[in-house]
Order: structure tokens, then sequence, then C-alpha cells
């Protein structure tokens, strides 16, 4: 018995190894093929779309958004038919198999003619006409241009603001805010995944892009020209980020890098003191508002001196920035996704996270104010000093996409991301106030973050229907906790530097915002003809926002002598001076600071069509209709809340005619009516005022929203799937621009927002990108690029009628008269390597414009 046994697990051990030989070959003789089908005039995926491997009995349907899959292929050299009603088939040859691998290959359809012809091509030649940012731009019905995750990789951008400044007409101010055309951030609106973002800027309204990491970004989308169905705000432009979909086939994806800036690695820089896991971008626990300060309030009551002692003593000790070694910039992301079955259906998936540290240096800062001397002006209160900037970005997202079926897909998309900014500044000049040299300290923390859910459906009904709908809610956070302001002066009577006797000396500043955004959206749409199809859309949305802002800001002082205020500020504020019997400090609430509360509520509907008026003419129009009602109440520190914000309903009609000359060449022409709203901040009457020697900014209650009138004319020739060169002149009307102005007022600067009269901005753009192969075969690996914008606007202030109305004749607040972006590419003939050089420059703009006289703000050429 034991004989055979030992006999038997012997055959067993023998055939086994053989079955798994026979098993593993069968598996190594398939692979999987996964792709889009798309239209060729639109970009848009095709359902309903037949795939078979020609000579077997494998094929199957593309799904709603046009991807399919084929399992198990015979590996070798395999061929594709495609085909759907409506449009010519395809055969697609030459695709090349590898067992147990998966390849990746897209086809595009055209719409097919009065009589249906075979299309035949290469597995190569297909795969080099679609899923890029020229393909997009080339399909779209407006101007459009994109910054793919492939670009972004090929250069050093490390967020979405540095990568959407690669294209043609876009500036980043600050490295954070937008401006499209040389116009300022005002009229510019960004989304995320299509869903309006809120933004963390108690000034602002619009995004700071720098908050998005590369690492998470699928395509970065500027839209130039307005169409219904986008939001009305639209001013001058959309940006749209889209985060990372799942791949077609399973991946993972680490990647990491290291900067170098020579103004700060290695160096002796600015810096300020840390707490906790400030690295992480998380604010210390030390730095939140003191408990004792925050049962004070508003100081409605009289304090002991013993109270008093108690609070200031409460106050982390941190007034003076110090030297530190600088360190190179740092990056690392990950990202895995894939594609799984999950009861018979298809579910994709991807998980992304990345960090990332940098260090920013400026020196030889040169802040300073102007005055009338004679017919000319000269330097008033000027203060020269550096700035040292840590910063810190990281994010996730976690995305997922359920195919039920061939008809829907039902996405869930989550975001989150963080960033921190730890600076310190130091200055000093001469103020005229006092008639004193000072010297000027700020040591701030800001942290930032942004969160993002979203669920969206997509559903089709045959061929000519489609229903989208979606939800989003949204937050972001900003807090700027235990931010401290020190002003020194110097004494002549013993010839030092002392703390300075006034308000604004010795500051400390807590600053908290919170914005929630709800979102919903639905869209139809109805296609219809046979050879030239044609489309009717409608859609509606509702937006809810919700803005908390709470401003903090007290004020220190003492009874010291000079000899004492000499001191360092660590030293006067270490509680020698605040014991039980001492009855030097004093502290009270700026009546500068404040806080408002904003209600956004939004409800639009829009209906356009898209109709061939002949072969090669396409006709996009339709109106979008939005009431919006705004409530900003207004909190100072010192007296009663104050109501504010309009209510507004506007028809925003938009025309565009698209000329086709060919598949390659394209002319579009477009009119539209949009408009921009007023900042919350910028319509709360509560004053912020800055350090001593800064400037203040006080809301403006009065002000109206503006309308925008548009007009774009732009051709664009496509000779190859990755060239193009387009050339187009767009020109702009401003009704009641909103400015922000410098205030003629004795003592402190003052700075207010004003509707102009009108504005007028005009311009050229120009696109070029072209492989150098046509020089000679032995520069086909490089690639250039350009493209440049050239603007001129004109602002009249001539309708306001506030004593701070700007100079006439100048260009609008916000706008750069040039933008040149141009760089060489490089990809070696394997794919393996790649190496990408940039330029930019941005002609000089206004920052704000001066008054009654005085001169205009400008930033220089960088």
């Amino acid at each position: 018995m034991r004989l055979a046994s030992v006999i038997a697990m012997a055959t067993v051990l023998h055939i086994l190894p053989v079955f798994a030989r026979a098993a593993m070959a069968q598996s190594d003789t398939t692979g999987r093929i996964v792709g889009h089908i798309l239209d060729a005039a639109t970009g848009q995926g095709l359902p309903n779309v037949g795939i078979q491997v020609v000579g077997t009995t494998i094929g199957t349907l593309s799904g709603v958004d046009g991807r399919f899959l084929l399992p198990s292929v015979r590996a070798g050299t395999v061929t594709l038919h495609v085909r759907r009603l409506g449009y010519a088939p395809k055969t697609v040859t030459g695709l090349l198999l590898e067992p147990d691998k998966t390849i990746e290959q897209s086809v595009t359809l055209e719409a097919a003619t009065v009589q249906l012809q075979m299309q035949v091509v290469t597995a190569s030649a297909e795969r080099g006409t679609v899923a890029t940012a020229l393909d997009q731009q080339r399909t779209a019905n407006g101007i459009v241009n994109a910054v793919t995750s492939e670009q972004i990789s090929r250069s050093p951008d490390s967020d979405a603001a540095q990568a959407v400044q690669r294209v043609s007409g876009v500036t980043v101010t600050d490295g954070k805010y937008v401006f499209v055309r040389g116009l300022g951030e005002r009229y510019t609106t960004a989304s995320l995944n299509g869903a309006r973002i809120p933004s963390p800027e108690p000034e602002r309204r619009v995004v700071p892009l720098d908050l998005f990491p590369s690492g998470l970004l699928q395509t970065v989308t500027t839209v130039k020209t307005f169409t219904p169905d986008l939001s009305g705000d639209f001013g001058g432009a959309h940006v749209d980020i889209q985060t990372r979909e799942f791949p077609l086939r399973r991946q993972t994806v680490m990647t990491t890098g290291v900067s170098w800036n020579t103004s700060a690695a290695g160096q002796q820089i600015l810096g300020a003191p840390t707490v906790g896991r400030e690295w992480a971008g998380f604010a210390g626990g030390q730095r939140d508002l003191p408990s004792a300060l925050a049962a004070a309030g508003s100081f409605q009551r009289s304090f002991s001196q013993s109270e008093i002692n108690t609070i200031v003593g409460s106050l982390r000790n941190s007034w003076s920035a110090r030297r530190e070694r600088g360190t190179p910039g740092s990056s690392f992301s990950a990202s895995s996704g894939g594609e799984t079955a999950i009861a018979g259906q298809r579910l994709g998936y991807v998980f992304s996270g990345t960090y990332s540290y940098a260090q920013e240096v400026r020196e030889a800062e040169v802040r300073s104010e102007s005055e009338r001397s004679g017919d000319g002006l000269i330097p008033l209160n000027a203060f020269t000093g550096e700035t040292g900037r840590a910063s810190v970005l990281w994010g996730g997202l976690a995305n997922a996409t359920l195919f039920a079926g061939r008809t829907t897909r039902i996405s869930l998309n989550n975001t989150y991301t963080r960033t921190s900014d730890h600076e310190a500044h130091a200055d000093s000049g001469f103020y005229e106030n006092l008639n004193r040299d000072i010297r000027r300290t700020t040591l701030r923390f800001v942290e930032r973050t942004v969160r993002s859910h979203q669920l969206r459906t997509d559903h089709v009904i045959g061929d000519r229907h489609a229903i989208d709908w979606s939800l989003t809610g949204s937050g972001v956070t900003r807090r700027e906790p235990d931010r401290s302001d020190l002003v020194y002066l110097f004494e002549p009577a013993i010839n030092q530097y002392i703390w300075a006797d006034d308000p604004n000396a010795a500051r400390r500043t807590f600053a908290e915002l919170d914005e929630t955004n709800y979102t919903g959206s639905a869209n139809y749409r109805l296609t219809f003809g046979s050879t030239r199809q044609a489309a009717v859309k409608v859609g509606g949305l509702a937006r809810l926002t919700r803005r908390d802002a709470d401003n903090k800001q007290y004020s220190l002082n003492g009874r010291l002598s000079l000899q004492e205020r000499a001191r360092p500020a660590e030293e006067i504020f270490d509680g020698r001076y605040s014991g039980a019997a001492d009855s030097v400090f004093g502290i009270q609430p700026l009546g500068a600071g404040g806080s408002y509360k904003a209600k956004d509520n939004l409800l639009a509907g829009y209906g356009m069509v898209e109709l061939p008026l002949m072969k090669r003419l396409q006709f996009i129009g339709g109106a979008r209709v939005e009431h919006a009602d705004l409530d900003v109440t207004s909190y100072p520190l010192v007296g009663q809340p104050v109501l504010s914000g309009p209510q507004t309903t506007d028809v925003l009609p938009s025309v565009a005619l698209n000329y086709r000359f060919s598949d390659q060449q394209t002319l579009r022409a477009s009119v539209s009516q949009t408009l921009a709203r007023p900042e919350y901040r910028e319509v709360s009457n509560i004053v912020e005022r800055d350090v001593l020697g800064g400037q203040s900014v006080i809301g403006n209650p009065n002000l109206a929203r503006t309308l925008v009138r548009s007009a774009d004319l732009r051709w664009e020739w496509y000779p190859d799937a990755a060239e193009v060169l387009s050339l187009g002149v767009f020109a702009k009307q401003f009704i009641d621009p909103i400015e922000r102005v410098e205030v003629a007022s004795s003592g402190q600067s003052l700075a207010t927002f004003v509707n102009a009269d009108e504005a007028f901005n005009v311009g050229v753009e120009l696109e070029v990108r072209q492989g150098l192969d046509l020089l000679m075969p032995l520069l086909s690996p490089f690639t250039a690029f350009v493209n440049a914008t050239v603007m001129h606007s004109d602002i009249s202030t001539a309708k306001s009628t506030i004593s701070a109305s700007g100079n006439d004749n100048r260009p609008m607040v916000g706008q750069a008269p040039y933008v040149i972006n141009t760089g060489l590419g490089y990809t070696s003939s394997g794919g393996r390597a790649s190496a990408t050089l940039l330029y930019n420059v941005v002609g000089k703009r206004i920052t704000s414009a001066g008054t009654q006289g005085y001169p205009d703000v400008y930033e220089q050429p960088r």
C-alpha cells in the first residue's frame, strides 16, 4: 500500500509540470488589446462601435466613452476591422501583439459620405493621430489649448500653474494666478474635472493653480472662446484641470526629482522658526489662537493688568527672522491604476500621491510710494529688503469608473491637496511719517487645502441621445495662524534701533478662511442627421457657495525705557516684563481687522446647437441665462455688521462659425458676451491694514459686475499629428471693468476697487510647433515650438466718481503687452530618452493703478 502511494505521488509530481507548462504555453499564446474609438471630427468617444479581430470570431462593442477591450487575442500580427452605422468602416493592420502582453490602439472614424468607402491604415499611422493635445485642439468647437500629462512630465513644472503657462497667451503671476491674453486673474475661471473650484484666498475668488501637483494631472485645458455650456463668468478664458484617468492597462509609475535654486541651495537665506509638522504643511499647535486671547473676544470690557499680562504671555515668543542654510528642492510622486472586473462589469481605478518641497529667495526687493516734487515725482517711504520662503505641496487622488454595460459610465473622483508657505521678510528704509529710519520684520505661515468629491454619470441611448449629470461637493481652507509684524526705529539719543512706539509696531494676526461649494448639473445632447450630423444640447446648473473669512489682528504696546526698547523682541516678550507686579504691556484689537461671510447662489440654464450649414461650414450658437444672488456681511471689529452684494440676471449669447478647408486646416470665428463678477472681499467694506509703512486695502460695496464682449478669428493648420501652425486675432470690450487703484490719502497708503467706464483689449496670437526633420533628416528627434501673443489695452476711468479714479489712457491692471513661450524638445528614436529646453517671458504689466496723476505700479519683465 505504502509503495503504491509513493508510485502514485511520483507519477503526479511528474505529470503536474507537464500540465503546468501546457497551461502556461496556452496563456502565453494570447494577449489583450485595449483602446478608444473616436470621432475624427469632434474627438469624442463613440459608443456601440463594432470591433472585430479579422480571421477570428473575437469581437466586442465600444462602451459609452468609446473604450473597448479584447481580452484573449492570439499573439502575433493582428488586424482589426471597425464599423459603425453612419461612419466609414476602417481596417487597422500591423498590430504586433506579444504573448501575455497588452497593447493600446485607438482608432478614429470619419462620418460616412454618400458612398461608404473602406479605409485601410497601419497601426503605427493610426496611433499617431489621436489622444494628443493637438488633436483636442484641432477637433474642438472653439479656440482651445491643452497641456497633457506627457508634456508635463517632460518639463520641470511641479504644479498646474507652472504647466499652464506653456499655453499660448497664458501667464502666471505670483506663481499661482493665471492671466490669459494678458488679462487679470478675475477674467479667468478654473474648474476641476468640469466643476468650479472654490478659492482659498480671502481677497480672491480665483483659484491659485499652484495647489494642484503635476503628478495628479491628466490634462490642463484652456478654453479661450465662450460657448453656452461654459460658466457665464467666463470673462476671458476658462481653465479646466482634469485629474488622472485610469490607464487602459494596469500600471504603476513612480517618479522623483531634485531641483537646484542657485539663490537658495547651499546659501545663507532668510528663514523663520518652525513649529511641529510644518515640513508636512501643517501649522504647529503653538500657532493656535491662545485661549486667553480668544476669550477676550473684541475687548468689549476692561481687563486688569494681570489679565493683560496673561494674554501677552500666552503669545508665542517668535518675532525675528534668522539665517539658515538653503537646501535643494525635491519631489516624489507615485500612481497606480488599471482595470478589473466586478460582477461581470468593468471597473477602472487610479490612485495617486505626490509631495514636493522647494525654497525661494527674493533679494534686493524695493518697495516705495511716490510724492510730487515740482513737475515730477520722487520716491517716498522707500524700503529695501529680502524674502525667504519654503513651500510644501502634497496631494492625492482616488478615482474609480464603473462601466455598467456598454451604455452607462459612473465615475467617482476624489481629490485632496495641501500646500504651505513658510515665509520670513525683512526690510529697512526711511519712513517719512516718523522721520526715522525703520526696520521691519514679518514672519508668516500660510496653509491651504482643497478637497473635491464628484459623482458623475454618462449615459447613451442608442446612437443619438446622450445624458450626463454630476454632483460635486468641494471645499477649501486657508489658515494664517500667528503672523507676527515687528517694527524697530532708529533712536539718535542712544544711537540704536528700538521697538517703535506705534500701534502697528508689534502685531499678531490670526486669519482663517473656510468655503464650501455644492454644485449639481445636468446636460442632454441629441444628435441627428446622416451624412452631416447636427446636435442640440441643453442643460442646467445650480451652485451654492458659503464662505466664512475671519481675520483677527492685535496690537501690542509697552511702557519701556529707550534702553529696554533696544533689546531684541524675544527678550522684551520673554516674561521679564509681564510678572504679577509688572504694569508694562497693553494689547488691543485693531479696528482695521475684521471678518466677512458670503452667501453666493447661482442658477443657470442654456441651449445651443451645432449645425452643419454646408459640407465644411459648421455653426455653433446659443445662449446662457444666469441668475446670481450674492450676500456679503462684513463684521468689523468696531461697529455694526454691514450687508452688501448685488443680485443680477444676465443673458449671455454666443455664435461661432468653423470652416474646415480640410482635415488639417480650419478657420474659426466667434462673438460672445460674458461677465466677470466682483470678488467677495472686494465688496466687503472692512479695512485690512498692512504693517507700518505698508498699504491698507478697503472694499467697495457699490461695485457692479463687468460685461465682456468678445470677438475671435483664428486660422489653424495641422500638417502632421505633432505639428501646428496657427494665427489668430482677438478683441474685447469691457463695460464697467473692475480695477484696483491706489487712493491718494494722507498717512498710510490705501488701495480700493472701482468700476471704470470701459476698456478695450486687442491682440494677435501665433503658435508654431514643427519637427526639425524639415531641415535635415539628422534633426528628426528634435521639435521646436513657440507661441507668442502681442496685446494692447486701453481703459477709460471717466465714469468713476470716487476721488480714487485712476489715470486714463493706460493698460488695464494685469495687462501684459506681450507673452512669449518657446522651447526645443528631443525624443530618442526608441522613445526611451527625452529632454526639453523651455523659455518664458512676460512683458511689464500694471499691478496697481495710480490715481490723480500719481504713477501706475508695474511688474517688470522676467
